[in-house]
């Protein structure tokens, strides 16, 4: 075959096959040789078909790990939900750095044999189901037979276990999939796992950890959602050695008061309902334990924890008469169904589940949440009885009754103006009021109100002027260039904001503290109270002055100066909430959240009535702000009504 121009073909193939090669085997393919060598001559190259390969079992632990094992947390939940499958009552959870460096989990339960403890590290290696038919009925927490072998791909591992039948135990050493040793030795029955340098091995993963505090705090959460179902089982958690719970076995309310407090469980109340479909055991919260943030909501379906929102709009819509839209009141509900009427295998974490009967469920929750509601008096009701009270109400009759009864009279002052300063009425001055501006010295923000800003608002020549306040809520006052309404809880509240935030970037300088007659030892969950620990130094310079009792318990000894009246505890529970997805924002960011939180706690309410004074210094405070035209978040705080738009509306 004679060979074409090249500047004619730039481009020749030429595919030569053996007959043999019909049956899918591999084909000769001959190239033109100028895209090769340039030069008059064929090359014969093999063109590969093959391309699937298996993946090596530490690739496909690593893979699985990515999903089941996301940070020390999840670690400690298919640990812990091992122990409780295996009969464990006593759990001992120990971890250094939050898990980053090691994670203990100590059991009593039944323990494994020398094969097994080899076994249960291979994938997909399981007691719990034989076939496929067992996941319809599942009374276990695991059954994937994923979670060990995930665990040891991406940490270094060292179980210690034995069973009450042998004399020994066994104790196997395993990093990134490899065994490295494996010995008998004397321990008790029972299972010891000790988890080290999670993600050693894989350092991108690593690098997303998040700070100390969020991961223990994660880990503090997952720890909640086993414990308040386990309630007749002890558990024990210490961070870098210092313990941080400990719990006994009790009922089920002595365990949700053991970890949330006395002041939750007594706004508890209690839930029973039992159905040929489901049976539903729990609490729900009264009305006024309604939170905006942070409201400890829980479902368990056969004891295993579960998100379900349409569940959850089912409880809410029972409080929609008694609670705000934008509040969220506490439940602990706990579901006992049919296993072959869910699906557990939706997800590795197994938080999601899928029920045969949702809707019939829905109105079930529904009917059980009102009940629960009227029948413990948590609605008001109205008292039908009228034993014992006037069949009659008495009306008046002028011809039988013989007291003369004039009628009532009108006085008007004929002389009253309600925009003059002259009137009887004195002026308050900003100390006659609690929540009054007056909180904000004038040492803490310099009272230079910016040119630009003199000039827009006509201030220039006037600088001191009657207010007139319009329905507890706006200051309405007069300017060059027509009438500025100033909203006074969002001036107050950029007010404060900028002197709390001053304050938290100053390195050192301090709020000063109103310290209380009597301490108020407050106590909070265990996952608040973890992330209070970390925020202690930041609220000493809010003026707080706080100290940790023991668990949840804290003593709140002093409050910022001019938050007398609040309640400490809900200050600390805001404060809580705005940071409690610390690791994810930079120390700028979080001071912001903080400083926020706090002015809305402590900034005048809408409603406050207020002096001529206290409007005259917080409209000069406002405008010396950094920022006087809108709120931290972002919320209009003044407009102005120009002489010219006045005039349009009068014509």
């Amino acid at each position: 075959m004679a060979l074409l121009p090249h500047r004619l073909v730039p481009f020749l193939t030429v595919t030569i096959r053996h007959s043999s090669f019909v049956t899918r085997h591999s084909s000769f393919v001959i190239r033109h040789s100028s895209l090769v060598t340039r030069h008059s001559s064929f090359v014969i190259r093999h063109s590969p078909v093959d391309i699937i390969q298996l993946l090596p079992d530490s690739v496909a632990n690593q893979i699985a790990a990515g999903e089941v094992i996301q940070r020390p947390a999840s670690v400690i939940k298919e640990l812990v939900e091992n122990a409780i499958d295996a009969g464990a009552r006593h759990i001992d959870v120990n971890v250094v750095e939050a898990g980053r460096t090691s994670i203990q989990v100590v059991d009593d339960g039944c323990g494994m044999s020398e094969t097994d403890a080899r076994l249960a590290f291979e994938r997909h290696a399981t007691s719990k189901i034989r076939s496929a038919v067992d996941l319809f009925a599942l009374t276990t927490m695991g059954f994937r037979g994923e979670a060990l072998p995930s665990i040891a791909a991406v940490a270094q591992v060292e179980l210690i276990t034995r069973t009450a039948d042998n004399d020994l135990g066994t104790r196997i050493v395993i990093e990134g999939s490899r065994v490295l040793e494996q010995e008998p030795v004397a321990c008790a029955v029972g299972s010891n796992f000790t988890v080290k340098n999670l993600f050693y091995n894989t350092p991108a993963r690593r690098k997303f950890l998040k700070t100390a505090q969020t991961e223990m705090t994660n880990i503090t959460n997952e720890l909640e959602r086993i414990m308040l179902v386990h309630h007749d089982t002890t558990f024990t958690l210490t961070h870098n050695g210092q313990p941080v719970m400990s719990l006994q076995p009790t009922s089920r309310k002595g365990r949700i008061e053991a970890m949330f407090g006395e002041r939750l469980t007594n706004k508890l109340l209690p839930l029973d309902v039992e159905t040929p479909l489901v049976n539903i055991h729990g609490f729900v919260g009264q009305p006024e334990a309604a939170r905006r943030r942070g409201a400890a909501q829980f479902f368990f379906v056969n004891n295993r924890f579960m998100r379900h929102p349409y569940f959850h709009r089912a409880v809410m819509e029972a409080f929609t008469q008694f609670v705000p839209a934008d509040q969220q009141v506490p439940y602990f509900l706990y579901l006992d169904v049919a296993p072959d009427e869910i699906d557990v295998n939706i997800h590795p974490t197994k938080t999601e589940i899928k029920f045969e009967n949702e809707l019939a469920i829905w109105q079930i929750l529904l009917a059980a949440a009102r009940e629960s509601l009227g029948r413990w008096g948590a609605v008001p009701s109205i008292d039908f009885d009228t034993e014992g009270r006037p069949t009659d109400i008495p009306v008046y009759n002028p011809s039988t009754d013989t007291r003369h009864v004039s009628a009532p009279k009108i006085q008007i002052d004929p002389t009253f103006n309600p925009f003059s300063s002259s009137g009887a009425t004195p002026v308050r001055t900003p100390s006659d009021s609690q929540y009054a501006p007056h909180n904000v010295t004038t040492d803490d923000l310099t009272l230079i109100i910016p040119e630009d800003v003199q000039m827009s608002l006509g201030l220039e020549e006037e600088k001191s002027s009657n207010h007139f306040q319009y329905k507890g809520t706006y200051i309405i006052t007069a300017t060059t260039n027509g009438l500025m309404v100033v909203h006074q809880h969002r001036a107050h509240l950029r007010i404060l904001y900028d002197q709390y935030l001053q304050r938290l970037n100053s390195n050192g300088s301090q709020l000063p503290s109103q310290h209380l007659l009597f301490p108020d030892v407050v106590q909070f969950a265990t996952s608040e109270s973890t992330i209070l620990e970390s925020m202690q130094e930041d609220l000493a310079l809010l003026g707080f002055d706080i100290s940790q009792l023991s668990g949840g318990t804290w003593s709140v000894e002093g409050i910022p100066v001019g938050m007398e009246g609040l309640e400490p505890r809900q200050l600390l529970l805001d404060l809580i909430t705005a940071t409690a997805n610390r690791g994810t924002f930079s120390t700028e960011e979080l001071h912001e959240r903080m400083a926020l939180a706090l002015a809305r706690s402590a900034a005048i309410p809408s409603g406050q009535v207020l002096g001529n004074a206290e409007m005259d210094d917080l409209t000069t405070k406002l405008l010396a702000s950094t920022m006087p035209q809108l709120t931290p978040d972002g919320h209009t705080i003044y407009t102005i009504l120009e002489d010219s738009t006045l005039e349009k509306l009068l014509k």
